[in-house]
């Protein structure tokens, strides 16, 4: 079957985590994407351990980082800052349907690498910039960083447990959630304007900023803010609206309840061996529930702690409360849920070794995503060259001489 972006050549002039899964994404699909690596150094990424051994058993430039957020791309080495090397991304950009990159606002124009010049030899090129705040705006030209974005954007301010608690105070997600969430927000606007330049025949520029899709993650917490002016508190692991849903301890672990309506409480409550607990008026509703819940929280932990989370939890999903366990990484590959979806995968790696990589999200009945190995840094370099800008050997010899690839 052929694949969805199958013949979309995409030229990635991308670092880190946000630009690599919006175009690791692409690949996924099918596009053909030539990631351009700075030569001896590659992705930043590539630095941050830990790492697959080389050949002597030492750390290679292969991060976990790295090969999470790069699969199935092409890794080309060009210094970009040398005029030949410039030129050779610009010929590469010619031959491509689409760029994304993700340097500092305008960054790009004194290699002649901006939109404004790609599209003079590209007219119908599809062009994503991804940035901290934007191309334009007082904050346009400043560095962006995930944590800092969860904190400017409200997360921070809506995650950790509540003032007056043990470790009360703002909390960040330990994955990257504004570069996750920007670059997924990318390949969005990406696959809309290819869309759209197959309906007319035109290509366009994307401006996508990490703190629009931070605030935009905030959802009905910033419309809530926008409606009433008033900020929304942090509420820890528990849930503003419902109760009882949260966090609670076991004999041997801890595991999440969320009864959302009446018969889930009730059915709760008989699980637990207290079915008094429905009755009493201070219970009767979800509303007298949520006004109520410290009450409701020390009746139910009292009796949650005597139970082991396994059969507990078995008990709770026969009788139709919503449960879940709070699994550790190796739990969660231990899941047979996790299992029958397939979600840990093994690919060949360059290094002629297997190397785990997770299962895209991305499922289609017709045309299923490829799953390719992620790189070695300029394994792509010659056949790219020598392919699609039909570069002979002594051109490429001499390239290599003066150090542009």
């Amino acid at each position: 079957m052929s694949a969805i972006l199958q013949n979309i050549k995409v030229l990635d002039l991308t670092r880190v985590i946000a630009g690599p899964l919006c175009t690791q994404h692409l690949a996924d699909m099918g596009a053909t994407v030539y990631k351009i690596e700075k030569p001896n150094d590659g992705d930043d990424t590539r630095r941050m351990g830990p790492f697959l051994p080389d050949e002597d058993g030492k750390d290679s430039n292969d991060s976990a980082l790295y090969l999470a957020y790069n699969r199935g791309k092409h890794s080309v080495t060009i210094d970009i800052s040398q005029a030949q090397g410039a030129d050779l991304v610009r010929q590469l950009a010619a031959q491509c349907d689409v760029v994304v990159e993700n340097y500092k606002a305008g960054g790009l124009k004194k290699y002649g690498l901006d939109y404004a010049s790609l599209q003079k030899i590209k007219p119908d090129l599809v062009y994503c910039s991804l940035t901290g705040f934007g191309q334009t705006g007082p904050m346009a030209q400043r560095p962006a960083y995930d944590f800092i974005l969860q904190g400017m954007a409200g997360m921070m301010s809506t995650c950790g447990q509540p003032e007056g608690s043990a470790g009360a105070g703002p909390m960040r997600t330990s994955i990257p959630i504004t570069d996750v969430v920007t670059g997924q927000n990318a390949t969005i606007a990406i696959l809309g304007a290819l869309f759209h330049r197959q309906r007319t025949g035109e290509g366009q520029y994307i401006d996508c900023a990490m703190i629009d899709s931070a605030v935009a993650l905030n959802g009905h917490l910033a419309l809530g803010y926008l409606m009433t002016g008033k900020s929304p508190e942090r509420v820890g692991n528990t849930n503003p609206i419902a109760s009882p849903s949260e966090v609670f301890a076991c004999s041997d672990g801890q595991l999440i309840i969320a009864a959302g309506n009446n018969t889930q409480f009730n059915a709760c409550c008989h699980v637990l061996g207290m079915p008094e607990l429905a009755r009493q008026a201070e219970f009767a509703t979800n509303a007298s529930r949520v006004a109520n819940r410290d009450n409701l929280r020390s009746a139910m932990a009292e009796a949650i702690l005597k139970h082991s989370r396994s059969v507990l939890l078995d008990a709770l999903e026969n009788a139709g409360v919503p449960c879940g366990p709070i699994n550790d990484m190796a739990q969660v590959f231990a899941e047979p849920q996790t299992q029958h979806r397939a979600l840990a995968l093994t690919l060949q790696h360059g290094r002629q070794i297997d190397v785990p990589t997770l299962r895209s999200p991305l499922n289609f009945s017709r045309t299923p995503v490829k799953h390719l190995s992620p790189p070695q840094l300029g394994a792509h370099t010659v056949q790219v060259l020598r392919e699609v800008l039909m570069l002979p050997p002594e051109t490429l010899a001499r390239l290599e001489k003066s150090e542009v690839i």
